[in-house]
């Protein structure tokens, strides 16, 4: 019989344990305990060191490939290469006859397309930068410094006129407002220039100040009509604009054949030449075009920019771009805003137009004197993302266009009209970055969020 209070009887299926092994057990059961719990101690340890931040330079290589803004426009210019470039092979009947047998001979083919586009960039690229044989000539002797620069004085040259009607575009989109009459306001610009180039007569310097006055008063009257309608009357300013382009287009028509006008010895449709008392003066000397414009259009830049960013009157047309309900319980006078808003973006306009007639473009008016410096500034300032630099960013990438594609349509034979598509495309691939991030498989951008919209983000 057992008897129940010694502990050293048990079953009697069993042995009872030894002291031995029940210190032995004892320990195990420790060790297992404080495994067990050593990775929860661990993690609560309050004085554990965090995960080491990532590198700068690794930062840079993981949002090199994201859907950021910049690289995002960067192979926007890349697509729009090289879609130019399939549209001149297949322009091309010479180059595309190599494709009827490519199978048998598929180098021709590859030999033809490569020359054809090498040599057309290569000429848009020494038409509008720089040109290696004009200054190894210059090295030489066989040529002055002149050629050298030629090529940059003619992208400032096509430029300065688009960063004010960027400007004018994105000052308006920053308000809220869709300013398409940058055209029209820049056709009444080049007229009350030009009209006080020839027919005041003032000494130099004040001739020159007077003449860029009236363009942007002019500017700023063609401006002032829209944005009254859409502040006293709701009237949409797409609408105006449009309409008042047409009006400025045809009155410009009508009035170059005027008396005291047009030109009396010309029986054509073009005006007095403007005095060279009221030009800009050139930069670089009669052989070059580049002129004091391009100095204004990038303090124009920096005016839009503290406009924008560091005044009182920058923050209400900001407030009132965003939210026009908002900015009007907070006190603001939205009706004010439109009225400057867009009286600002004729100013901005009728400068552009006056670089036409004032600088070396022209120095008479004539139909077609403002060009399309008014609908290519809405490509400029989209291309900006109407930012007030990158509005003068995206005038220098299309001057540079303009004044390489005279030099490729000379000497590669590629229609002009070609840089027009160029342009299109980039802002098409601009407009459409998800597009451009699906082509490319970019990641999601990190610091920023792209702003595409018209309705958001201005």
């Amino acid at each position: 019989m057992t008897n129940p209070s010694n502990p050293q009887s048990g079953s009697p299926d069993k042995e009872p344990a030894s002291e031995a092994q029940a210190a032995q057990n004892a320990l195990d059961n420790t060790e297992r305990a404080e495994v067990a719990t050593q990775p929860a101690r661990s993690a609560s340890k309050p004085d554990q060191d965090p995960e080491p931040k990532p590198s700068l330079g690794r930062l840079f290589l993981d949002n090199l490939w994201a859907a950021n803004t910049f690289t995002v426009t960067l192979l926007s210019l890349v697509l729009a290469i090289v879609v130019g470039a399939i549209l001149m092979i297949i322009s091309d009947p010479d180059v595309l006859s190599t494709y009827s047998y490519i199978t048998s001979r598929p180098s021709d083919a590859i030999n033809s397309s490569w020359t054809l586009v090498s040599e057309a960039y290569a000429n848009l690229f020494k038409g509008s930068i720089f040109d290696p044989e004009a200054f190894t000539g210059w090295l030489n002797g066989t040529n002055g410094w002149q050629p050298v620069l030629a090529p940059i004085s003619e992208t400032l040259t096509y430029a300065a006129p688009l960063v004010f009607t960027g400007l004018s575009v994105a000052l308006a989109f920053r308000g809220g407002l869709f300013n398409i009459g940058a055209q029209g306001q820049a056709t009444i610009g080049v007229i009350m220039a030009a009209l006080a180039g020839f027919l005041l007569p003032l000494p130099p310097g004040l001739h020159l100040l007077v003449a860029v006055l009236a363009g942007a008063l002019g500017g700023a009257i063609w401006g002032f009509i829209p944005g009254i309608l859409k502040a006293r009357a709701g009237a949409h300013e797409v609408i105006n604009t449009i309409m008042l382009n047409y009006v400025a287009t045809y009155f410009l028509t009508w009035l170059i054949v005027q008396n005291g006008v047009q030109d009396p010895a010309r029986t054509d449709a073009i005006s007095k030449a403007v005095d060279p008392s009221a030009q800009l003066p050139r930069l670089l000397g009669d052989n070059l075009r580049v002129h004091a414009g391009i100095l204004l259009a990038v303090l124009a830049t920096w005016a839009v920019a503290w406009l924008l960013n560091r005044s009182t009157l920058g923050f209400e047309l900001r407030a009132v771009g965003a939210n026009p309900d908002a900015a009007r319980t907070a006190g603001i006078s939205v009706t004010r805003t439109y009225i400057l808003i867009m009286v600002f973006a004729g100013i901005l306009a009728g400068l552009g137009g006056s670089n036409m007639v004032l600088g070396s473009t022209a120095s008479a008016l004539t139909p077609l004197v403002v060009a399309q410096i008014g609908f290519d500034g809405i490509l400029v300032a989209l291309l900006g993302r109407v930012k007030p630099w990158g509005v003068l960013l995206a005038a220098l990438l299309f001057g540079a266009l303009q004044a390489g594609g005279n030099r490729m349509q000379s000497y590669s034979g590629i229609s002009l009209e070609l840089v027009t598509v160029l342009q299109a495309l980039i802002v098409i691939f601009i407009a459409a970055p998800a597009l451009v991030k699906a082509i490319f498989q970019l990641r999601a951008a990190r610091a920023a969020r792209l702003q595409t919209s018209l309705a958001k983000g201005w």
